[in-house]
């Protein structure tokens, strides 16, 4: 699993790519505060080696809580920013700071 940041210039926008190696799985998302943890809109594609990946902007000077949902399993990112307790959910959330 990994996230890697491209901050662009221009536009007050970071251009976000996650990605996870699941070979085994069917499906793979992302959901989070900028999505509304809608899985239908962090839907991952997979690639041929099995790994998911997909890229999103998001504004920047904010952090967003996400998890990975991968076949129905919420998964936290391990290299995240930071971790937050979510009182909803009754877990920890990965915390995504750009």
């Amino acid at each position: 699993m990994s996230i890697k940041k491209q901050f662009i210039k221009t536009k007050p926008v970071c251009k976000v790519t996650f990605s996870l190696e699941a070979k085994e799985a069917t499906t793979a998302s992302v959901v989070g505060d900028f999505n509304g943890w809608n899985p239908e809109e962090g839907a991952l594609g997979k690639l041929k080696n099995g790994t998911f990946k997909a890229t999103f902007d998001l504004p920047k000077d904010a952090s967003y809580e996400f998890k990975y949902v991968i076949d129905g399993v919420y998964t936290n990112e391990p290299e995240a920013d930071s971790f937050k307790w979510n009182e909803f959910a009754g877990a920890e959330n990965s915390v995504l700071a750009l």
